[in-house]
């Protein structure tokens, strides 16, 4: 797929399902005009068959490009960069994350296996992904993460899903620390809290389903494109304490 003049692209990372599909379908559906519509690229693991994001590929000819990443592996973010050079992305999202199989397990019993995957699955690799995707993205775009409200140290008042919180947290901290050293570009920078929604992360206690609240995160990343410096964010576009 080429993107075409006045058109914009969106490399969702972690794409195939869940909220990363969803926002990627979102954005498909949005602006009237050539200047606002999107393109996106989204990413899905090696081995994935007909995954959600194939089948909005197959019903939107043209504006939605496959790629396979493994977000945990540095060979294959730098082999994504390769055949990505030169693009420019508008929009860059990290939405991959997971959590350990007992979210309510204290800290101090948490496997350092479960611990490093955790850790590297939610903190490190997506700022890997930034680190290297940077350059693509013009002064005008946006580069986010999906985070979590529980990531946010002034907010935790009961403890429980420590690792998750935790593994939140560090990427809150890495991406300020990212924002502050570009901060001299002038560029969007956002941490998304989404809330509890209904996926496989989520779980079926969710209050909240995915077409009730995309639209909204849709809405605070394209508001927040063109206002420049990071912001901690809730789906209704109002502060998260850090």
């Amino acid at each position: 797929m080429t993107t075409v003049a006045n058109r914009l692209t969106a490399l969702i990372v972690g794409a195939s399902r869940g909220l990363g599909h969803a926002i990627a379908a979102e954005l498909l559906t949005r602006g009237a005009t050539p200047e606002t519509e999107w393109d996106v690229i989204g990413t899905v693991r090696a081995g994935a068959e007909q995954t959600p994001l194939h089948t909005l590929a197959d019903d939107n000819p043209g504006r939605v490009e496959i790629e396979t990443l493994d977000v945990t592996d540095p060979d294959q973010i730098d082999a994504l960069h390769q055949r990505l050079a030169g693009r420019s992305i508008d929009l860059l999202f990290v939405n991959a994350g997971t959590t350990n199989r007992d979210p309510d397990q204290a800290i101090g019993t948490i496997s350092t296996e479960a611990f490093t995957r955790i850790m590297i699955t939610n903190a490190l690799s997506p700022m890997r992904v930034i680190e290297k995707f940077e350059p693509l993205v013009p002064t005008s775009g946006l580069i986010g993460v999906m985070s979590s409200g529980q990531g946010s140290i002034a907010n935790n008042e009961n403890g429980m899903r420590e690792l998750y919180r935790g593994s939140k947290a560090a990427l809150n901290m890495f991406m300020r620390s990212f924002a502050a050293r570009h901060a001299a570009i002038g560029r969007a920078v956002l941490v998304m809290a989404p809330g509890w929604i209904r996926t496989d992360l989520g779980g079926d206690d969710a209050p909240y389903t995915m077409a009730e609240t995309v639209p909204a995160i849709v809405d605070v990343l394209l508001e927040k494109r063109g206002r420049p410096g990071i912001e901690y964010l809730d789906r209704f576009g109002k502060i998260v304490p850090w």
